[in-house]
């Protein structure tokens, strides 16, 4: 058997009256009447003139009464356009917390949406928290540490953040309907909003799970919904519409705005637009030009519904657009969104209500974009009708506007109860100061408040139904907030090195308000901490004293006869890991520190160094044999010691020069160095030669000289005597 369904469609300029036949799931039009307002009486979709609305109400009612019989009840739908998104997000210290778990991620996504809320209120003096239904929220996204991430379930660090777009409905819209159907003695049997309305028959659940946005363009505002993961994510309205597109009319061609109103309908039909202007003139227009006129209009339209379309879907495209409302109908502007949106033509589409599933329509009632609404609203109401809920979350009533599968969340919006109520309050913290940085150093985490529904445990995810009595039992604070020293120096900031292998644990040196202390002191709120670390090699000595050590590191320096005299080229090579290093180079946890040391140099060295001559020596030829001359010119002190010219000096070290014998060689000092001897038995004269030239046994000698002694034997006769 069929039943009757009578909904309105309450819009800005017009109100939409529809009779509906319900049989096993088909839907059949019988009547639809359209009448416009009189007076200013819908401002944004909110009754501002309940009066005027009422009489128009009671106009649609009688006149379909007449055809159709007594109406008592009616179906209405709160319209898109008093919808009100706003954004918000939400930060959350998270460091030294257990992993996110879905209860911490829902508590979360609840502080945004109320944070939201905050958001709405702040634009109107006299709002209250209470004033307002949230109809709907989706996550934009989620920050971990400041990087963008799918999901923070499971996840641990330092900041978690989460951004959301919420949509809000004004209970005054609500309520301002029922008292303009009351005024026309009908009964509300159902309520919806405009969007889902036209969700609920151009997109079925099946295909939701698709990201999808449905626009409803009326004369003043259009309405959009987006749908995507099976569920409608978002509501967004933009106040442009189909009047942008009368007005360009009415400026370009001098007409009144319902001759304008008719020459944009023309549009749909002819070839050429019949235009009469202000002053009386007809005139036939090529329709080509008339859209040249209004392209401007058309685009900035399509401008205004795609960047809301791209703010509402997270700043991307949907997979498709459908355009629904009288507006839908204008020239080119499925094509100009296209662009917009960089979507091809072939995913943007004008749907009517031919595009309703088991829906027939009586031969008079034209398939236009204009109905969809309004049988939207009709079926809507039957199959998903919206009630009230009646709940209690500790005690306290609550009534919930039921939109959607409503949630603990949902009531504890409606209570009034912060999200940062569902936590204890955190321990107080330490605040101190390290190296000149002001650090601070929270208190323990509060534990969750544990939630029960009807006695059982529960979450802010759990479902809830007409009748449940909610209980939140706070969470116990966290504990204040203990550290030490330890805690707040980098791990880094201890290092184990070996210094020519030996090992050293070397730990900053700390004081706390000028006062030496240890990695293990207790801090109180507002100390100073200081600290200084090994960072170099350099530090490393001297945070060990080895001062001594240090000193190997340093140039080869050494002092002669009370001078200073560097020779780098003999200093030790300071080692990190066995590669060549300089007392500037980081050290890191690890390392080997170690010294090569070069040969020192000699005695012989340094006096060469100095130009000082330590032996005297020649070489000359005497008597056939080759002998070297030498004698010691400048005796040598090493620390006071007496060294030969071969010993090493070390670094650091005094030497001093003593002159010894400098006099020239004469020819007598051969004798020293030679074993030739005249004979024994020699007896007549000698010829001393030099150079084969006479010569003495005092003339000088110099290296390279030819010595000779020529015997001559006297006579026997002479030996004789």
């Amino acid at each position: 058997m069929s039943s009757k369904l009578f909904a309105l469609d309450i819009g800005t300029r017009s109100v939409v009256g529809i009779i509906l036949a319900e049989d096993n799931e088909h839907f059949h039009v019988e009547d639809i009447l359209v009448k416009e307002h009189k007076e200013r009486a819908m401002v944004d979709g909110q009754i501002h003139n309940v009066m005027y609305v009422a009489d128009l109400i009671n106009e649609i009612k009688h006149e379909l009464e007449e055809k159709h019989g007594p109406l008592t009840k009616v179906s209405v739908a709160a319209a898109g356009r008093s919808l009100k998104t706003e954004q918000a997000s939400v930060t959350i210290n998270i460091r030294n917390r257990p992993i996110f778990t879905e209860e911490d991620i829902s508590r979360l996504e609840l502080q945004a949406v109320q944070q939201a809320q905050q958001q709405l209120l702040q634009h109107k003096d006299d709002a209250k928290i209470s004033h307002y239904y949230c109809v709907g929220y989706s996550v934009l996204y989620y920050r971990l540490d400041g990087e963008e991430i799918g999901s923070l379930l499971d996840q641990q660090g330092d900041e978690a953040q989460i951004e959301v777009i919420a949509t809000f409905l004004p209970r005054v819209v609500v309520e301002s309907l029922i008292a303009a159907l009351k005024r026309a003695d009908l009964e509300m049997d159902a309520l919806t909003l405009e969007p889902i309305a036209a969700i609920n028959v151009l997109i079925p659940p099946t295909m939701r799970r698709l990201n999808v946005a449905l626009v409803d363009i009326g004369a003043g505002t259009s309405d959009i919904a987006i749908t995507d993961k099976s569920t409608v994510v978002a509501y967004g309205m933009v106040p442009t519409a189909g009047d942008e597109i009368t007005e360009a009319l009415s400026d370009h061609y001098l007409l009144d705005f319902p001759v304008a109103e008719q020459a944009k309908r023309q549009l749909q039909t002819e070839a050429e637009i019949l235009i009469q202007d202000i002053l009386g003139f007809d005139q036939y227009y090529p329709k080509e030009e008339v859209l040249q006129a209004i392209d401007p209009a058309v685009k900035q339209l399509a401008k205004a519904i795609g960047e809301e379309i791209l703010r509402l879907n997270n700043r991307t495209a949907p997979k498709a657009v459908m355009l629904v409302g009288g507006g839908s109908l204008t020239p080119n502007l499925t094509s100009e969104l296209g662009l917009v949106l960089d979507l091809p033509a072939n995913r943007i589409a004008v749907r009517g209500i031919d595009a309703i599933q088991n829906l027939t329509k009586e031969d008079h009632i034209k398939a236009s974009p204009e109905l969809v609404t309004p049988i939207g609203i009709a079926i809507a109401a039957k199959k998903m009708p919206i009630q009230y809920m009646s709940l209690t979350v500790n005690e306290q009533v609550v009534r919930l506007f039921e939109l959607k599968e409503m949630t603990v969340a949902d009531a504890f919006l409606a209570a009034n109860i912060r999200a940062k109520q569902l936590y204890g309050k955190p321990g107080h913290g330490l605040s101190v100061s390290v190296n000149g940085q002001d650090i601070f150093i929270p208190g323990g985490h509060g534990q969750p408040a544990e939630i029960l529904v009807n006695g059982h445990q529960a979450s802010t995810k759990t479902m809830i139904k007409t009748g449940d009595a909610i209980q939140l039992i706070e969470g116990q604070d966290g504990q204040p907030a203990n550290a030490t020293v330890r805690d707040i120096v980098d791990d880094a900031a201890i290092k184990t090195v070996a210094i020519q292998h030996t090992k050293y644990v070397i730990e900053p040196q700390i004081t706390v308000n000028g006062s030496p202390a240890s990695l293990d002191s207790a801090l109180n709120d507002r100390d100073v901490i200081m600290f200084e670390i090994a960072e170099t090699v350099e530090d490393v000595f001297k945070l060990t004293n080895n001062w001594e050590l240090l000193k190997q590191f340093e140039s080869f320096y050494i002092q002669v006869d009370g001078k200073p005299l560097y020779l780098p080229e003999f200093s030790a090579h300071l080692m990190i890991n066995d590669k060549l290093s300089k007392m500037s180079y980081a050290v890191h946890d690890g390392d080997v520190i170690s010294f090569q040391q070069q040969a020192f140099p000699t005695v012989q060295r340094i006096a060469d160094q100095m130009n000082v001559l330590l032996e005297d020596k020649i070489i000359i030829h005497f008597q056939s044999e080759v002998l070297e001359l030498k004698k010691m010119a400048n005796e040598v002190l090493v620390n006071q010691v007496v060294v030969s010219p071969l010993s090493t000096v070390p670094n650091g070290a005094t030497i001093s020069f003593k002159e010894k014998d400098r006099s020239r060689w004469i020819y007598q000092d051969v004798f020293r160095f030679s074993n030739w001897q005249l004979p024994t038995t020699f007896k007549g004269n000698f010829t001393i030669l030099r150079n084969d030239q006479p010569a003495s046994f005092d003339m000088e000698i110099f290296g390279g000289d030819k010595l000779e002694i020529l015997l001559k034997e006297a006579p026997i006769s002479e030996q004789m005597r």
